[in-house]
Formats: structure tokens, sequence, C-alpha cells
């Protein structure tokens, strides 16, 4: 009795909202791509791993904007979009130039500080 107590105990506090699920994915992925950078040349196939799993996240963001049933306001779903190109150009240079990987960081945070807001006000 006590394991089936222990086993729904962890359980039961998982449930997320998909707004939840995204910001955790923003967290894990700009803490990855911020620590790498720092670590220069050193840390550049960390590096390398974090912006290909950033540009997969924007990739996946980008096709849910441009999806004729997102139900976000226009002028938003087209400055994700933007947002979107940019980060995979920019993700280029950063492969060049690890020093320029803070842009992309404080692309993600300010996502996260919307996502973080949005939460709160729901």
């Amino acid at each position: 009795m006590n394991m089936a107590k222990t086993a729904y105990a962890a359980t039961r506090n998982t449930v997320r909202t998909p707004r939840g699920v995204e910001y955790e994915a923003f967290a894990r992925i700009t803490y990855r791509l911020k620590s790498s950078a720092e670590e220069g040349r050193a840390g550049f196939g960390k590096l390398a791993q974090a912006i290909h799993e950033n540009r997969r996240l924007w990739t996946l963001l980008a096709a849910d904007v441009a999806a004729k049933d997102n139900a976000l306001p226009p002028d938003l779903r087209a400055r994700i979009f933007y947002l979107s190109e940019f980060t995979n150009q920019h993700s280029r240079k950063v492969l060049k130039d690890p020093a320029e990987a803070g842009v992309l960081v404080e692309i993600n945070t300010a996502i996260m500080r919307g996502l973080k807001q949005k939460a709160e006000a729901a």
C-alpha cells in the first residue's frame, strides 16, 4: 500500500500546461546556450549541440504559428515567425564566432518572460 501511495504522489504533480512546457524547453536550451558559450572554444561542441536544439525548437514554433488554425493574433504569429528566421540565420554566425551567442540567449529570455507573464495573467 505504501508503494502505491508513493508512486501516485510522485506523478500527481506532473501535470503541466502547454505554456509551462514551452517555458521549460526554452529555459533548458537557453541555459545550455549560455553555459557552453561561456566556455569559449573549449565548449564549442556543447554550443553546437545547444544551437541545434535551439533551431529545432524555433522550427517547431514557426510551424505552429504558420498553421491556419493557430489561435494567436496574426501580428504575434508574424513576429514569432520572423524571430524563428532570425534565430536560424544568426545561429550560423554563432557557429563561426561563439561570442555572438548572447543574442540567441537574449531572444530566448525575452520569450520566456512573455510566457511567464501570460501564465501569471491566466
